[in-house]
């Protein structure tokens, strides 16, 4: 379970009594032995700060029973915690496709990344001031897509710094991580960069199967807890099989969180210019 870990080392720097005030505060008071699964039931109705609140508090019950018990707390504890995903959209926005993903994500509480191309970002303000207040990440996948592996270092910083400031002009400030195009950047290039570059681990290659059954398929064949997807929010067929997949993996105990989120739920601080397969994979570089 990869989100333990680090769960666990927030609890014992937890202090115990402002545990005690954000149940209070939230009005989340999870009783003494309650079942995991009401837990996490009752902890996905909150927002995820609240959520984060209500695990650690949970968490400190659990210890505090085990103490009467006079029993070791375990990982056993905690399997009914839940599995994050990230899911991730590039080359968007896009008025008609993107608007019905953002509608679809709304209503099953699941959260994205979107790595958007910056020629695009003029006509798409009030989408990108959507995903902003809806609680997705918004990202930079250059202002024309260009292959950055053997452009000019140049023209490399002007792709990058144009969308940054387009961005910018949109929501407001924002560290806008970078994924390359193609996922392709050279180490000398990679220097250039100022924020961690997001690369994935599951690529259904949705936009050549053009078809929702079939990527649907392959990213339930091929995901795991941790996992950062790859999908397309230009195709309609895209957003089809991504809704699909959050149901499906919801089902299966998932949360959808953005790529920033899950890093900081499995401990991971990223760096600028270190191009990330998921948190606890980096890609090599040469």
């Amino acid at each position: 379970m990869e989100h333990t870990r680090p769960i666990i080392a927030l609890l014992y720097d937890y202090d115990k009594t402002l545990c005690t005030q954000d149940m209070q505060n939230y009005g989340f008071i999870p009783s003494l032995g309650m079942a995991p699964e009401d837990f996490w039931r009752l902890a996905n109705a909150f927002g995820w700060h609240e959520k984060m609140d209500g695990i650690l508090a949970y968490m400190y019950i659990m210890l505090r029973e085990a103490e009467r018990r006079d029993r070791p707390f375990t990982r056993e504890d905690l399997v009914e915690a839940p599995k994050y995903a990230a899911l991730t959209f590039d080359d968007g926005p896009r008025a008609d496709t993107t608007g019905r993903l953002l509608d679809g994500l709304l209503e099953r509480g699941a959260a994205a990344t979107f790595f958007v191309i910056g020629e695009q970002v003029p006509c798409n303000k009030e989408l990108l001031q959507r995903m902003k207040a809806e609680g997705h990440q918004i990202g930079n996948h250059t202002y024309s897509h260009v292959r950055l592996l053997k452009a000019d270092k140049d023209a490399v910083v002007e792709e990058i710094h144009k969308t940054e400031v387009l961005l910018t002009e949109a929501v407001g400030e924002g560290s806008f991580w970078l994924r390359p195009p193609y996922g392709l950047i050279g180490s000398e290039r990679s220097e250039l960069i100022r924020t961690p570059m997001i690369y994935w681990s599951v690529d259904p290659q949705d936009w050549k199967l053009l078809n929702k059954d079939k990527v649907v398929a392959a990213v339930l064949e091929a995901v795991q807890p941790g996992d950062v997807i790859l999908l397309h929010d230009f195709y309609s067929t895209s957003v089809d099989a991504a809704l699909e997949i959050v149901d499906r993996l919801q089902k299966e105990g998932y949360d959808f969180v953005t790529v920033e989120e899950l890093f900081r739920i499995q401990g991971v601080e990223p760096q600028q210019g270190t191009l990330y397969a998921r948190p606890d994979r980096v890609r090599t570089l040469s």
